[in-house]
């Protein structure tokens, strides 16, 4: 049997998305997401997909380096290719050639960062698309019917992410019309069609928002549960906000999220952020960092970050990280790295990048063996004993 056919037989037989805690250590949880595409192990790290991929990498380097989840944008997929041929070509994982989890943020993001060609209102968003200037209208149902036809495991619920600093009058507003367009996601799924949907279950995740006032955290963290989704988020955060600010937002909003649904940090992906995230219940992140900073000639490393474009990898025939398993590190040197990406090489970027999402998802399963044997605050005195936040072999 083609193992695609056998993986398409498989999802049909799960019909609910489920999550388990497998131990605790503090705050910090190790568990157990199951979809209909596959079991993804918490904590995760989701590398994001905008256009359907993550920049340089196939999904065969995906599942090399041991990638469970990936993430996709609804926007994007939605201006092009259009969420109707993603579903007629079988779902978004059909369409890019991914088995694994797939989830679809719901565009809110784009709201935020494009709010010079958008317009908010309680009917939804108006905006202009930056690819042709085209009108379009994001309502909570469009939006839920976008993410039903690009198929994604896990969807989001339609939100306001305001920016920072922004007043409170108006920072409550948007978080009471964030909690309107959840319940409408919400009744809408349900109300859905078979048709509509794909063969396998979708998991709706509420999003708390409250910019940065605790009482308006903690509100939106409360309703958010009593609308009943089977995982949450947290958003509008790494929007600016000091670091010190960003952890007492997100600590007041897990303070009241249900310990039996995966808790999901929108748009964090630095390692030192998530490591402290994780330590304080967290169990999903996504961001462009690990692809992004690779393609500008940059690697994590087990002491900081590495600039390989910089002059001292010159000749420097040591692998980017000795401490590191992949591909990339068994077989190229920082000096090769670096002759790839200043001859404008491709293969420098692919290079980087893989590397670099082998990074993040060492670092989660390291923390999730560290919870597992109850020893997650020794793991993280190791941790920062080696790695620097702000330097690494030769700084950034």
């Amino acid at each position: 049997m083609n193992p695609r056919t056998k993986k398409l037989k498989m999802t049909a037989e799960i019909k609910e998305f489920g999550f388990e805690l497998a131990a605790r250590d503090g705050a910090a949880r190790a568990g157990v997401l199951h979809t209909g595409n596959g079991t993804v192990h918490t904590p995760v790290f989701m590398p994001v997909g905008t256009q359907g991929t993550v920049k340089t990498l196939t999904p065969r380097d995906l599942e090399e380096i041991g990638v469970e989840l990936v993430l996709s944008n609804t926007y994007h997929l939605y201006l092009r290719p259009g969420h109707e041929l993603v579903r007629r070509a079988g779902g978004i994982q059909r369409f890019m050639g991914w088995r694994g989890p797939l989830l679809t943020d719901s565009g809110g993001y784009q709201v935020f960062s494009l709010l010079d060609l958008s317009r908010i209102t309680e009917e939804g968003v108006t905006f202009q698309s930056h690819l042709d200037g085209s009108p379009h209208l994001f309502t909570p149902e469009r939006v839920v019917e976008i993410q039903t036809a690009l198929g994604a495991d896990i969807i989001m619920a339609f939100d306001e992410c305001v920016p920072y600093p922004a007043e409170e009058d108006y920072v409550r507003l948007a978080c009471e019309r964030t909690l309107r367009w959840a319940e409408r996601c919400r009744d809408h799924l349900d109300a859905l069609p078979a048709e509509l949907r794909p063969g396998w279950p979708q998991a709706l995740f509420g999003i708390v928002q409250g910019g940065m006032y605790r009482h308006l955290r903690q509100f939106s963290a409360r309703a958010t549960v009593e609308l009943g989704f089977p995982g949450y988020a947290v958003g509008g955060l790494s929007v600016g906000e000091p670091k010190a600010l960003m952890f007492e937002m997100l600590e007041c909003a897990l303070e009241h999220l249900p310990a039996e649904c995966p808790r999901y940090m929108m748009g964090v992906g630095y390692p030192e952020d998530m490591v402290e995230a994780v330590r304080r219940g967290v169990d999903m992140f996504d961001c462009v960092v690990p692809t992004r900073l690779g393609r500008n000639g940059t690697v994590f490393t087990a002491s900081g970050r590495l600039v390989v474009k910089n002059a001292p990898c010159a000749d420097d025939l040591r692998p980017l990280d000795e401490s590191c398993d992949c591909y990339v590190c068994a077989n190229f040197s920082r000096a090769y790295i670096r002759h790839l990406l200043n001859s404008n090489e491709i293969l420098g970027l692919k290079l980087t990048s893989y590397h670099n999402v082998r990074f993040m998802i060492r670092l989660m399963q390291q923390m999730r063996q560290a919870i597992l044997q109850g020893e997650i605050d020794r793991w993280t005195d190791t941790f920062y004993n080696r790695y620097d936040p702000g330097h690494g072999d030769n700084g950034v």
